[in-house]
C-alpha cells in the first residue's frame, strides 16, 4: 500500500508545523501551502489523497479554495477536511455547500485528525 499524501493549507506557520509533525508521525506524506492560491499551485504539481484546509487565509480563503478544487474534474472526489477555529453553523454549511467533506475545529486532537484522514482516504 502506498503512503497517503496530505496537502495542508493554512496561513499559520505554527499550525502548518503542528500538522506536519502530527501527520508525518502517523506515516502520512505531508505537502504544505500557505493559502488557497498557494494550495492551487501545489495541486498543479501534486495529487494528494486528502486536503486539510483552513478557512480564514489571505489571498484566497478556504471557501474559494474548495470551490476551485471542486471545479477541477480530476479532483471532484478528493476529500477536503476543513480545519478551522470557526464554529459558526452558517460557515460550516457554506463549506459543505462548497464541497467540503468534513469539519474539524482547532485546536485539533492529532489522533482524531489522523482518524478522520484515514476514514476519508480509505
Amino acid at each position: 500500500m502506498s503512503t497517503t499524501t496530505v496537502l495542508t493549507v493554512d496561513d499559520s506557520r505554527a499550525m502548518r508545523d503542528m500538522l506536519r509533525h502530527s501527520l508525518a508521525a502517523a506515516g502520512f506524506r505531508v505537502i504544505q501551502a500557505e493559502d488557497g492560491l498557494h494550495g492551487l499551485e501545489m495541486l498543479a504539481e501534486e495529487m494528494p489523497d486528502v486536503i486539510v484546509t483552513d478557512i480564514n487565509m489571505p489571498r484566497m480563503d478556504g471557501f474559494g479554495f474548495i470551490e476551485a478544487v471542486r471545479k477541477d474534474e480530476t479532483r471532484k472526489a478528493l476529500p477536503v477536511l476543513v480545519l478551522t477555529t470557526e464554529v459558526d453553523v452558517e460557515k460550516k454549511n457554506r463549506a459543505r455547500a462548497a464541497g467540503a467533506t468534513g469539519w474539524i475545529v482547532k485546536p485539533f486532537d492529532p489522533v482524531k485528525l489522523v482518524d478522520a484522514i484515514r476514514r476519508v482516504s480509505a
